[in-house]
């Protein structure tokens, strides 16, 4: 992105699907873009003294050639918007034009013989940072709401695009500042011949650190709202895994059947869990079978279990648990410790009693897991069963919160530097024995930590990973 760029280049891309549609958008920024439009318009007069941010109608059509008029294309709508106030900081022209494949493709074509440029993936956000009018936070804010797989992701993202993430990195840097100040005059100005910590109050910097410490733990319930969780449905045959799985989805994907090792291999869907987008899978029964197929189903499961984020073991509540239930849940505890189960304590419509007080917690051989009754046949229990997947997946705790959380890998990877960095500074200031320029070195290199979030502070090669992600257009 930022190797060959030319600050002002006229550029142009087609900023929706290109599918037939009521209407598409084509995009063109840069210097002198609105004039170059105009040579295809058939009010250029009218086009070149718009009011900026105005609409202007008329006909987009093919270039002079031979002194004759060119044919018209399309009956269009063009978007006037001058610098600095548009989205990329420059003038900037939008056409609003048909749908169609061929009607787009040609006001394209047009338009690159005409004096723009291709624009690259992500440059009309990377000419909005470069020009001041989003910081680095927001324009990867851009990148994750068209991303978003849940209304609730989107939410998250709509939070970080209109500045959340930004004003609360500012406030901690004004702080971090300030404590840098009061180091920095320690230093130069020292009441005594003694430049040492305890001249300086770190209680400010101990504050930072705890809301760095809570910024950075933010990152993991995030990352699933981006990515989705893997979510994989486990237990015996006739335990009423598919039933659930259909359930669940609200559709017939799954075969049903009373008969043992109906599903033999993974079936796998799409699914929210109020908000929490995820990939669901319904395996195969474990069970001891001749059958090779089955077999081959059941090891499938079993390296599957190994690969999600959450294990959901289904169990008849009638039947209880087996001693084959037992067997696998405790090798799965030894092989993943740190992966969570929830233990789905299905039919509860055909226990022989309504038993009151169901335990919240299961222990199988010494070892707890939560626990939830359902019915898949009467969706009786769903909802305490999607509430209890947020919660073992932290995602409830993100949706709790009161701050903004991080919005990408690359953001978490900067303030785990800049959260060390000041950890490193409260330890100094607290050994009597160091001086308060390692402090001052600290707080500098954790204000570079956290330019590198909002770009106040990144290289070039972060820059072109960052809008490289984007779509053409945006």
């Amino acid at each position: 992105m930022t190797a060959g760029y030319t600050p002002d280049e006229p550029i142009a891309a087609i900023a929706t699907a290109l599918v037939p549609s009521a209407l598409a958008i084509i995009r063109t920024s840069g210097a002198g873009c609105v004039e170059l439009v105009s040579t295809l318009f058939s009010r250029p007069r009218a086009l070149i003294e718009a009011q900026p941010s105005s609409l202007v109608y008329g006909w987009l059509c093919e270039p002079e050639a031979d002194g004759k008029k060119g044919g018209r294309i399309d009956e269009v709508l063009i978007g006037v918007f001058r610098a600095p106030k548009s989205f990329t900081g420059e003038d900037m022209a939008e056409i609003y034009c048909h749908g169609g494949t061929a009607v787009v493709l040609r006001i394209y074509q047009v338009l690159l013989h005409t004096g723009f440029r291709e624009a690259r993936r992500g440059e009309f956000t990377f000419r909005a940072f470069v020009n001041g009018k989003t910081d680095l936070t927001r324009a990867e804010a851009v990148h994750e709401i068209i991303d978003a797989k849940t209304d609730e992701a989107r939410s998250h993202a709509a939070e970080r695009l209109s500045g959340a993430l930004y004003r609360e990195l500012l406030s901690i840097k004004q702080r971090l500042m300030q404590a840098l100040a009061s180091v920095e005059a320690e230093i130069e100005y020292p009441e005594d011949e003694e430049t040492i910590a305890d001249a300086f109050d770190p209680s400010g910097l101990r504050d930072i650190e705890r809301e760095l410490s809570r910024m950075c733990a933010s990152w993991a319930s995030e990352k699933l709202y981006q990515d989705g969780a893997r979510i994989i449905l486990c237990g015996k045959t006739n335990a009423g895994k598919s039933s659930l799985f259909n359930t669940l989805l609200k559709e017939e994907r799954a075969i049903v059947s009373d008969i043992h090792g109906t599903t033999r291999d993974w079936l796998e869907s799409g699914i929210s869990f109020d908000g929490l987008p995820a990939r669901l899978f319904d395996t195969a029964g474990l069970r001891e079978t001749d059958d090779s197929i089955e077999q081959a189903g059941v090891k499938r499961t079993e390296a599957l279990a190994g690969e999600a984020d959450l294990m959901l073991y289904v169990i008849d509540t009638q039947a209880g648990i087996s001693e084959e239930d037992s067997a696998f849940l405790t090798q799965f505890a030894v092989l993943y410790p740190e992966l969570p189960v929830l233990l789905v304590c299905n039919k509860i419509d055909l226990a022989a009693a309504e038993q009151k007080g169901r335990p919240a917690e299961l222990c199988v051989n010494g070892k707890t897991f939560a626990a939830v009754y359902v019915s898949a046949k009467s969706a009786a229990g769903i909802d305490a069963l999607t509430t209890q997947v947020r919660v073992l997946l932290g995602a409830r705790e993100s949706t709790e919160r009161e701050h903004p959380g991080l919005g990408s890998r690359r953001q978490c990877k900067a303030a785990g530097e800049a959260l060390d960095s000041v950890t490193h500074a409260i330890q100094i200031a607290e050994d009597r024995s160091l001086p308060l320029d390692a402090v001052a070195q600290d707080i500098e290199d954790a204000l570079d930590a956290l330019g590198e979030i909002t770009g106040t502070v990144v290289p070039d090669d972060i820059l072109d990973i960052v809008f490289s992600q984007f779509c053409l257009g945006k």
